[in-house]
C-alpha cells in the first residue's frame, strides 16, 4: 500500500503517510523499515530454543518510553527501508537457518506490510507478535490467521506511570483489551515434543525501579484475569536508558529488595513462566543495530 490516512495504534494520528515518511506519532511510511534480521538467542526458553528466534526488529514506536534500550531504532527512525517482497524473503531466510519462529519486533506501524507479507507467504514455523502493548484490539483482530504467538509487554496499570514514562495516559486501556483479544486468539499455550512454544500468548513485565506497587499490581491483575491461560515474563534487565538520568527515580537497577518483593508475590499466585536473574541487568542482551549487515 504506497498511501494512507493512518489510525492503527491508539494515537489515533490520522496522518497522512506516504511510501518513505509520514507525519504521524512514530512518523514511520509505509513500507517497513527494519534495523536487525537474525537469530536470536536471548528470548524466553521456549521462544529461542537452540538455533534462536528469528527476529525482525522494526524502527519507529507508537510509545515514547523514556528508559527505552532501542531508542536508537525505536525514536531515532534508524533502519533500512524495505517493500513487503523484500520482507518476504527476510522471513524466508531467517526460516532457512532453522530459527524456532519469526519474531516481529515493535511491528504495529506496519501492520499493513505485515498482513501481505503473511498473506502471501506463511512460514512453517510460528509466528509472533512482539510489542510493547500499546494496541487497539480491533487492529490486533485483523492478525487472527497470522500470529501464531503473541508476546506483549504490560507495563503499567496506574495512568499516572504511563503518561510519565511512555507519554500514553491510556496504556492499560488499551494494553488490557488488547491483551484479552491476543488470548482469545490464541488459546492457552500450547508446546511441541521438544518443549517449543507454537501457540499462546507470553506477556512480559519489567519491574521498574521505585516501582514495585506497579508490578505487583499488574502481577494480580494478569493472575486474576487470565490466571493459566497465559504465560508470565517477569524481567529484572532494567539498566537506565535514553531519558531516564531526568527522572531520579529511575536512574538505577533495581535492587535487590525490590526484586525478592515482586517475585515473593509472583510465587503467591498462580501464574506460570518465567522469572529472569537480576543479573540479567547488564549490556550484553541489547542487540546490535546495523543495517549494514542486513
Amino acid at each position: 500500500m504506497s498511501e494512507y490516512i493512518c489510525s492503527l495504534c491508539p494515537r489515533n494520528c490520522y496522518a497522512r503517510r506516504q511510501l518513505s515518511g509520514g507525519s504521524g506519532y512514530c512518523k514511520m511510511g509505509t513500507n517497513p523499515r527494519i534495523a536487525r534480521a537474525a537469530p536470536h538467542m536471548w528470548e524466553e526458553p521456549c521462544i529461542s530454543g537452540e538455533k534462536g528466534s528469528g527476529t525482525i526488529f522494526f524502527s519507529g514506536c507508537v510509545l515514547s518510553c523514556v528508559f527505552c534500550q532501542n531508542s536508537k531504532i525505536s525514536s531515532g527512525a534508524y533502519g533500512k527501508e524495505i517493500t513487503v517482497e523484500q520482507l518476504i524473503e527476510y522471513v524466508k531466510r531467517l526460516e532457512s537457518q532453522g530459527v524456532s519462529n519469526i519474531n516481529l519486533v515493535s511491528p504495529t506501524p506496519y501492520i499493513e506490510s505485515i498482513i501481505e507479507c503473511f498473506s502471501k507467504y506463511k512460514p512453517s514455523v510460528p509466528v509472533m507478535y512482539n510489542t510493547g502493548g500499546y494496541e487497539k484490539a480491533e487492529t490486533i483482530k485483523r492478525l487472527e490467521g497470522i500470529a501464531d504467538i503473541y508476546l506483549p509487554d504490560i507495563k503499567y496499570i496506574s495512568s499516572d506511570l504511563s503518561m510519565k514514562y511512555s507519554n500514553a495516559k491510556d496504556y492499560f486501556k488499551y494494553a488490557s483489551e488488547s491483551l484479552t483479544e491476543m488470548v482469545r486468539q490464541t488459546g492457552e499455550p500450547v508446546f511441541d515434543d521438544k518443549g517449543m512454544l507454537q501457540k499462546g500468548t507470553v506477556v512480559r513485565h519489567l519491574i521498574l525501579p521505585s516501582n514495585t506497587k506497579n508490578s505487583i499490581a499488574v502481577l494480580g491483575w494478569l493472575d486474576k484475569t487470565f490466571g493459566k491461560k497465559i504465560l508470565i515474563s517477569l524481567m529484572a534487565q532494567y539498566i537506565p536508558f535514553g531519558k531516564a538520568g531526568h527522572y531520579p527515580e529511575i536512574d538505577r537497577r533495581i535492587t535487590s529488595r525490590e526484586y525478592q518483593k515482586v517475585l515473593e508475590y509472583l510465587e503467591e499466585l498462580t501464574l506460570e513462566g518465567f522469572v529472569q536473574e537480576r543479573s540479567s541487568a547488564t549490556t550484553q542482551y541489547i542487540p546490535d543495530f546495523d543495517i549494514d549487515k542486513l
